[in-house]
């Protein structure tokens, strides 16, 4: 498990802007079963998650169309939570940092690590507006 020295500030990137922290899989259970739409970010200390994950997640709220609900997770640290929450975005293999919506309980979108991995911010945030549009 990662020292909550390291980890606290990185959870803070995504609490601090609205995003919910999950560390129990009964909350992970509660937020992504909720009614409307979920953002759910699976946090992580890499330099992909730094980089491009966590300013993908906070630029894509500038948009029309956002999720009802944000949550986050942090691999290495929120154990029961992600274990869940990976449980849930089966037949998506573990990844971390990733990122999945889900509407009214169903995953319907996706962003894996090799999906974040070599991309700006700014082209993930666009992929999370495309499918706030579809979906929220």
């Amino acid at each position: 498990m990662y020292p909550e020295e390291l980890v606290i500030p990185m959870k803070k990137e995504l609490t601090v802007v609205g995003f919910k922290e999950l560390t129990s899989a009964q909350a992970v259970e509660e937020a992504l079963g909720a009614d409307g739409t979920t953002l759910l970010v699976i946090n992580s200390v890499c330099g992909c998650a730094a980089g491009s994950a966590r300013p993908a997640a906070r630029l894509s709220l500038a948009h029309d169309k956002t999720p009802d609900h944000l949550a986050t997770a942090f691999a290495g640290f929120d154990l029961d939570a992600v274990q869940k929450a990976r449980e849930l975005m089966v037949p998506f293999p573990p990844s971390s940092p990733c990122m999945a919506l889900f509407k009214d309980g169903e995953l319907v979108h996706m962003i894996e690590r090799h999906h974040i991995e070599g991309r700006s911010a700014e082209m993930i945030a666009d992929n999370l507006k495309m499918a706030f549009d579809e979906y929220c």
